[in-house]
């Protein structure tokens, strides 16, 4: 974590994981995406700090999630991204290292647009998607869709990086900033500078306070910035990246200094 953002922290007040998840759980809502430099992102966070609380616990304010994601053998889910397609399905584990628990998360659009987020409660060591995991994939599918997936999924990309989530004083918002990304398939790896952010505003309507200072600033949101799609690309594990490329320059990803953890990931 850069110091400098480190300590912009300390302005806010802290916030309860029980008190975010009654003011801004935002399981369904409507996403914007950000890569902002550390210098452009420690003025943005002054201007947070008045109407935004952190999540604290146990007096830590950034989290690391190890996620593993998992695609079909044709890449259907990132190439629905890839073509934009409204309708479309990513599974994953998430695990929320400091906490100790793992969530199976299934990620859908609905005709809005809208971001559609379901949970399942998972064990640490789940890798492969069990018989109970699969059956609450098709079950999310088929309610949003009308239609099970009717894929076989298997793991194709792990990830890393720390988190710092903020939600509006008011209820209703809340923001992600994700900094320390690291993408691995098998012996293949890169990372991201550690002087990159990702900044995902979670609004009701895509219009909230944090996309209107972020904009006052001079900030736009980077289209087609998903961790999966951008990974995948990134360690040539798909045959056409083109739509992602302005994510993957301003990322400046690079072979890491440091061996990735992200093997042991959910």
């Amino acid at each position: 974590m850069d110091p400098l953002i480190d300590k912009s922290l300390t302005h806010f007040t802290p916030l309860g994981l029980d008190d975010l998840n009654g003011k801004a759980a935002m399981l369904e809502r409507l996403d914007n995406k950000y890569i902002i430099p550390a210098t452009r992102l420690r003025p943005a966070l002054e201007a947070f700090s008045k109407y935004f609380d952190v999540l604290e616990i146990d007096g830590k304010r950034a989290f690391t999630y190890a996620t593993r994601y998992y695609d079909s053998v044709d890449r259907s889910a990132y190439y629905d991204h890839h073509q934009g397609r409204r309708k479309r399905c990513k599974v994953r584990i998430r695990r929320y290292v400091d906490a100790g628990f793992s969530y199976l998360e299934v990620k859908l659009k609905d005709k809005r647009g809208m971001t559609i987020k379901k949970r399942l409660k998972v064990e640490c060591g789940l890798t492969k998607l069990d018989q109970r995991c699969m059956a609450f994939i098709e079950t999310c599918h088929r309610d949003l869709y009308g239609e099970p997936l009717g894929q076989s999924l298997l793991p194709v990309i792990e990830m890393e990086y720390e988190r710092i989530t903020l939600v509006a004083k008011e209820g209703g918002e809340r923001m992600t900033i994700d900094t320390a990304l690291g993408f691995q398939v098998d012996d293949a790896s890169r990372d991201v500078l550690p002087d990159m952010f990702i900044v995902e505003t979670k609004s009701a309507r895509g219009n909230g306070l944090a996309d209107k200072i972020l904009r006052g600033l001079h900030l736009h949101p980077t289209k087609r910035c998903s961790k999966y799609c951008v990974g995948m690309a990134a360690l040539g594990q798909v045959r056409r990246h083109n739509r992602f490329l302005p994510a993957l320059r301003r990322l400046h990803l690079r072979e890491p200094a440091w061996q990735p953890k992200v093997a042991k990931a959910a």
